[in-house]
Formats: C-alpha cells, sequence, structure tokens
C-alpha cells in the first residue's frame, strides 16, 4: 500500500478553475457586470435624448413628462442599473486593491451606499409620479 494520498486527474488547469473565482462565484459577477452595461447603453442614449428634449422646458413639464408610466420606468430601470452596476465596478476594485481588516466593511459599505442611493434614487422617480398626478393639466 503506498503512503502517497494524491489523486492524480487528468483535467488541465482552465478546466478545474472554469467558472470559479476566488471564492466560487467570479463568473456570475463578471456576467452580470457585463449584462448591467449592455442594458445601460440604450438606457443611456434614451435618457440623454429626454434631457435634451426637454432641456428648457417649464417644470410643469417636466413633471408631467416625469409621471407618464414609460418614462417613469425607464427612469427607474437606468437608477437600479446603474447603481447596480456601480456597486459591482466598485467591488471589483476593492477586492484588487483592499486587503486585511479593511475589506469587509469597505465592501459592505459599498453595498450599503449603492443600495441606499438606488432607492433615494427610485423613491425621487415615484415622486415625481405623483407630483403629476396632481399637477393639473394643461
Amino acid at each position: 500500500m503506498s503512503s502517497d494520498l494524491r489523486v492524480r486527474t487528468m483535467r488541465s488547469q482552465l478546466s478545474r478553475a472554469q467558472g470559479l473565482g476566488a471564492a466560487g462565484s467570479g463568473v456570475s459577477h463578471w456576467w452580470t457586470e457585463r449584462v448591467t452595461a449592455i442594458a445601460l447603453v440604450p438606457l443611456s442614449g434614451w435618457f440623454v435624448v429626454q434631457v435634451f428634449r426637454l432641456a428648457g422646458s417649464e417644470h410643469a413639464t417636466v413633471v408631467r413628462w416625469g409621471g407618464k408610466p414609460v418614462n417613469a420606468t425607464m427612469l427607474i430601470a437606468l437608477m437600479v442599473l446603474t447603481f447596480r452596476h456601480m456597486q459591482l465596478g466598485l467591488e471589483v476594485i476593492v477586492d484588487d486593491y483592499v486587503h486585511g481588516r479593511a475589506h469587509l466593511p469597505v465592501r459592505l459599505a459599498i453595498k450599503v451606499g449603492a443600495l441606499l442611493l438606488g432607492l433615494f434614487a427610485v423613491l425621487a422617480v415615484i415622486r415625481l409620479m405623483f407630483a403629476s398626478a396632481r399637477a393639473p393639466a394643461a
């Protein structure tokens, strides 16, 4: 009987590592970051066009625009995806450059900060919708 208990596998290093980052979730994080980036391209384009279209408009006009369900939904999607993408990107930076005891608190601060900013942005859009419902029709 041999004292060597190692198991020899015929798999390559790439096949063993595929799909797994250091924490076992690297591919999921990478894909989520790419999907949010791709989704943000048309949403950001739509938003820039709307800003130019509404430039110089009165407050009541912008409130009515923001109260339309399609516009409010697009704004909420833009806000949610923007802050999720921001969170993912900052987490990568922290994973690469923050080490030791500071790593976990900084990651937690990023998650909480992104969540709060996203929540405030969504609440602002919802408030805009309710303001539109109360605004007099032109």
